[in-house]
């Protein structure tokens, strides 16, 4: 469905019109669904040309202030179907890097936008930037069928999710794994196993996702990440991370080997 060539030839095609993590909604189409695509129309040198979608060329708009009925990436994310979530995720992660480097980060010159790749060139001094990718891990850890689960406080009410942190420079995705579930639930882990990645356009991460086995049991929370957190079995869950997060896609997957 998404082609991941940057149409730089096209002059016209559809657009995603984007502002901090908001997407616009298009008219509304015969069928009645909702789309972010807004119709084929010409394109100036405000677009940035995206992608092709299903072989018609993509540009992203970038707006300074998003329009009230706009909407959010993680809404929009719940509400299309999952075969949406690279487009989007492109879409939102290119349309922050765009807002967010217009100037030279080594001289504080106006950077130039170039044509054939995503890059933000510098005439003065020569520097070149590129859309920014912030590795992370995500884990889930377990002990036979029990999960550990932890509540951040800026989650809704009564939700619990999978542990996560940034990999910090210098570190590998492993280490990270035990240093971040130490630091913020104090439990060790072992056999860590990779499952799968997910691009998470909150607003430019990269989560690499593991299942680990617990060989401590306590917990003690951090009190600043999380607020929370328990073991839960299988057969008595809290509220749990929408369908299209990759934590969602681990709870899941260990459910489905105890069903």
């Amino acid at each position: 469905m998404l082609r991941r060539e940057i149409p730089h030839y096209a002059r016209e095609g559809r657009v995603i019109r984007v502002s901090r993590s908001h997407l616009a909604p298009a008219p509304l189409a015969e069928s009645g669904e909702l789309t972010p695509l807004q119709p084929t129309q010409p394109w100036d040198e405000r677009m940035q040309p995206l992608c092709y979608w299903h072989d018609e060329p993509v540009a992203l708009f970038v707006e300074s202030k998003p329009g009230e009925d706009w909407i959010d990436g993680r809404q929009w994310l719940g509400e299309l179907p999952a075969s949406w979530f690279s487009l989007l995720s492109t879409a939102l992660q290119v349309g922050a890097w765009l807002e967010n480097h217009r100037f030279c980060g080594r001289c504080g010159e106006k950077a130039t936008k170039l044509e054939a790749e995503f890059a933000m060139h510098c005439h003065a001094c020569g520097h070149r930037n590129y859309p920014r990718i912030s590795p992370c891990i995500i884990t889930l850890v377990t002990s036979g069928e029990a999960m550990l689960l932890a509540r951040s406080p800026r989650f809704p009410p009564g939700r619990y999710s999978t542990l996560a942190g940034f990999i910090e420079p210098g570190e590998s995705a492993e280490e990270a794994v035990h240093r971040e579930i130490y630091e913020e639930v104090g439990v060790h882990v072992e056999k860590l196993r990779y499952h799968q990645s997910q691009a998470w356009p909150f607003p430019h991460s990269l989560m690499f996702g593991f299942f680990a086995e617990a060989t401590t049991r306590r917990i003690h929370i951090d009190g600043v990440e999380i607020s929370d957190a328990a073991w839960f079995s299988p057969r008595q869950l809290p509220s749990l991370p929408p369908p299209y997060s990759i934590s969602r896609e681990l709870i899941e997957t260990h459910l489905a080997r105890w069903r």
